[in-house]
């Protein structure tokens, strides 16, 4: 139930964009071009002329060297077609859709930029492994490859809270994936899964996307599309691993015994071929980019930012937003700040409502999509500490929730559902005539709480004050259907 709620809100995030309803339609296409045997290819034709950038890849691809022994000199995507053949550019089609779509929707955080290299040069890798390969099966293993990995970029590219929550753990020591269960309750190569569901995507792609097990007992061609994936992935993160050339070709050379036999080809071949690979892209593409990416991302980690200077960071983007800007997008801006400049464990927006109640309307956080539904009360005084929040015109800040006087001051409704909170935060969000509109909620559970500095909490009043001017401006009807 967990699984299949975190997967519907991501695909409504993703959504919201806008663009990603026309990638899913582009590779559902695609798909149902390359297994149409009535099809004399015209369909897959049209869908790599409508685009540009995608015809070039497909004319450059068909005369490159590889494939110099059917002529050269192709000039028309029907010529290619003939010459690649139809799963070869079907499959062709998929990855750069994918490549391009993420591209396109890269945001200008550089982990997000850094995760995406990351998948490009295992497709790099994985397509020249199969170089000498028959053409459909080698492009059918790059898709797999970069499938491998959708489910990682998607958590980056539209869950950033989780994300961060994700990377902080794995800070700790914890494995990535590991984090990732314990932030959102499913696995990235689930998440990946359900891309290629909702996506159509043939079976046999599905099933190369897994983990490579030497002994298990999949078909041999499954075994060998895993091997592929497997090594190109592993490969790709040893290439973008801090440290010496000495330390990454060591352990590419560690891949490179481990999959050998799997991939029928000769350790020190695997070990040039990969190298030989960061050479390139060293040159002059993903490497270059990545080496300059964490550069970076270096230089900002040494001016790190303190928790104050984040949330103003926060304030200075909602101040840069026209006073008629819809209310979610600032609400979420809002409570991403909050979560991510404290390092909270989750943040929620109660939203005051006509009917005088305020409701839970968005938050951040494992849990917290599902405990949304729960979390109202009525503005009528109660003596518990959230009408203490409304009443007051700036935060409060509850450091031991745990103690037996604090929980007495706490309502039924929250510790149904955030009963782990050990401390958290309340930000009234007020109007000029200092009435409460919302209240933005942020808890430290499964991390060690601290307390909120003078200079943090005046940072969180100035956010929650300039949160109000949304309200002010937003239509008649809006707080109804937030």
């Amino acid at each position: 139930m967990v699984k299949a709620a975190l997967l519907d809100t991501l695909w409504t995030r993703m959504s919201e964009r806008g663009d990603f309803p026309m990638l899913a339609q582009s590779l559902r296409s695609t798909v149902t071009a390359m297994n149409n045997d009535e099809l004399d290819f015209s369909g897959l034709v049209q869908i790599v002329l409508s685009d540009f950038a995608l015809t070039q890849k497909v004319l450059r691809l068909a005369n490159s060297a590889m494939y110099m022994a059917f002529g050269g000199n192709i000039t028309t995507v029907s010529r290619a077609l003939m010459v690649l053949g139809m799963d070869a550019v079907g499959h062709l089609v998929v990855g750069l859709k994918i490549v391009d779509y993420f591209h396109q929707s890269a945001p200008r955080r550089i982990d997000a930029k850094l995760e995406l290299n990351r998948t490009i040069l295992s497709g790099a890798v994985a397509r020249k492994l199969t170089q000498q390969a028959d053409r459909r099966a080698g492009e059918e293993a790059v898709v797999c490859t970069l499938m491998r990995q959708v489910g990682k970029l998607l958590v980056v590219f539209y869950l950033d809270a989780e994300w961060d929550q994700i990377r902080r753990l794995a800070e700790t020591g914890m494995i990535e994936n590991d984090a990732c269960v314990t932030v959102l309750g499913v696995t990235f190569e689930e998440i990946g899964n359900e891309a290629a569901n909702r996506w159509r995507l043939p079976d046999a792609i599905k099933a190369g996307m897994g983990q490579y097990d030497p002994l298990g007992d999949q078909p041999r061609e499954v075994q060998w599309l895993r091997a592929i994936t497997s090594y190109s992935t592993e490969v790709a993160n040893a290439l973008m691993e801090k440290g010496t050339d000495e330390e990454r070709e060591a352990a590419i050379a560690k891949l490179a015994d481990h999959y050998s036999l799997a991939l029928n080809a000769d350790p020190e071949q695997l070990v040039n071929m990969s190298l030989a690979i960061a050479r390139e892209e060293a040159d002059n593409g993903v490497m270059r980019e990545i080496t300059e990416l964490r550069a970076d991302a270096d230089a900002m980690a040494r001016v790190a930012r303190s928790p104050e200077a984040q949330i103003r960071a926060g304030v200075a983007d909602l101040r840069a937003l026209p006073p008629d800007s819809a209310l979610a997008p600032a609400l979420s801006m809002a409570s991403e700040t909050v979560l991510g400049s404290l390092g909270f464990t989750r943040t929620v927006v109660l939203v005051k409502h006509p009917s005088g109640k305020f409701k839970a309307k968005l938050g951040f956080g494992p849990g917290v999509e599902s405990a949304l539904p729960t979390l109202s009360f009525n503005a009528a005084f109660e003596p518990d500490v959230f009408h203490l929040a409304i009443a007051n015109s700036v935060g409060i800040f509850i450091e031991n929730a745990h103690d037996p006087k604090m929980r007495s001051r706490l309502p039924l409704w929250f510790r149904h559902a955030f009963g782990d909170a050990r401390s958290f935060v309340l930000l009234p969000v007020t109007l000029e005539d200092h009435s409460t509109v919302a209240l933005l909620y942020g808890d430290w559970s499964n991390v060690e709480p601290r307390k909120i500095t003078q200079p943090e909490m005046a940072a969180l009043n100035e956010l929650a004050r300039e949160l109000g001017r949304f309200f002010m401006h937003a239509p008649s009807g809006a707080l109804e259907t937030l």
